[in-house]
C-alpha cells in the first residue's frame, strides 16, 4: 500500500502538503477496519472528507452506494473528477452542508486533517439531520477529548459536550505514525458517531461555549452574558443547578453531559417564561 501511494504521488508530480495536513493512510487492516464500520452503518449514501490519494475512497467506491468527497488540494479534485467521482472542491468547513447532503442515512468518512477535527465534529452536530453517522480519524488527544468524562478530567469541555450530546461515540482502532505515510508525530484515533435521536434544540452550542468561556471561573458568572441575552435570571439558573444536584459555585467541566443537556432544556423553559 505504502508503494502504491508513492507511485501515485509521483505520477501526479505531487507530493504531501503539510500545510494541508497530508498524512495517507497506507495501513491495509485500518481500511478495511474503517470501510467495514461505515458499512455496519447501513448508509444509503457516502461522503468523503478529504480522499486524497484513495486509500480509503476506493474500497468505499466499491460499495456501489451514491459518493461524493470534499477536497481542498487541487491536483487530487483534478484526479477524482478524472475518475468520474462527484467532487466539491474547498474548505469542508465552509462548503453548504445541508445543500450538499441530500440523501438520507448518509455516513462520513475521513482520515481527517487535524487541524479542521474539532471544527468539523462541532459543525456538523447541528446538522444536516440527514448525516447519519460518522467514521473520522482524529489525532489521539482530540479522541481523548471527545470521549471524555465529568469531574474535573482535563479532556473534558466543549468538544466533549458538543460531540456525546448528539452522537452515541464509540472507539474504532488506534493507529501509529507508521500506519501513514508520511509519519505523523502523533498517535491517531478513529472513533465512530451515530446520531442520537433526541438531541438539543438550537441554540445548545452558545450556551455549552459560555459556559467554558473560561474555564478557571465558575459557571454561573460564566453565563451571565448568555443569561442576560435570553432574559433569564442568575437565581433560576443556580435553581436549576441545585435541582440537578449542585451547588452554585460548581465549574462547567464538573457537570456530565446529560447535567448540560437538561439544565439547557430547563433554562430555555425558562427564557420561554422569562424568569
Amino acid at each position: 500500500m505504502t508503494l502504491n501511494i508513492k507511485e501515485r504521488l509521483q505520477s501526479m508530480g505531487a507530493s504531501p502538503k503539510k500545510a494541508l495536513g497530508q498524512n495517507f493512510l497506507v495501513n491495509p487492516q485500518h481500511i478495511k477496519t474503517i470501510v467495514e464500520a461505515a458499512k455496519r452503518m447501513a448508509p444509503e449514501a457516502l461522503i468523503e472528507v478529504g480522499p486524497g490519494l484513495g486509500a480509503i475512497t476506493e474500497p468505499l467506491l466499491e460499495l456501489g452506494l451514491p459518493f461524493k468527497v470534499f477536497e481542498l488540494d487541487s491536483q487530487f479534485c483534478d484526479y477524482w473528477r478524472s475518475q468520474g467521482i462527484e467532487v466539491h472542491e474547498g474548505d469542508a468547513l465552509r462548503l453548504d452542508w445541508k445543500g450538499l447532503t441530500t440523501d438520507s442515512n448518509t455516513v462520513l468518512v475521513s482520515n481527517l486533517p487535524y487541524q479542521i477535527s474539532s471544527s468539523l465534529v462541532i459543525d456538523r452536530c447541528e446538522g444536516p439531520l440527514n448525516l447519519a453517522g460518522m467514521v473520522l480519524m482524529f489525532q489521539k488527544e482530540v479522541a481523548q477529548r471527545i470521549q471524555g468524562t465529568a469531574k474535573g478530567n482535563k479532556h473534558f469541555g466543549l468538544l466533549t459536550v458538543m460531540a456525546q450530546a448528539y452522537w452515541d461515540v464509540e472507539f474504532l482502532l488506534e493507529a501509529g505514525p507508521r500506519d501513514f505515510y508520511p509519519p505523523p508525530k502523533i498517535a491517531s484515533r478513529v472513533l465512530c458517531f451515530r446520531r442520537k435521536a433526541n438531541v438539543p434544540s438550537g441554540g445548545f452550542l452558545g450556551f455549552v461555549k459560555a459556559a467554558f468561556s473560561n474555564r478557571r471561573k465558575l459557571m454561573v458568572k460564566n453565563l451571565r452574558g448568555w443569561l442576560g441575552q435570553k432574559q433569564i435570571s442568575e437565581d433560576f439558573l443556580k435553581q436549576q443547578l441545585s435541582n440537578l444536584g449542585h451547588g452554585d459555585k460548581v465549574r462547567a467541566e464538573e457537570l456530565s453531559v446529560d447535567d448540560f443537556v437538561a439544565l439547557f432544556a430547563k433554562l430555555m423553559e425558562g427564557s420561554s417564561g422569562r424568569h
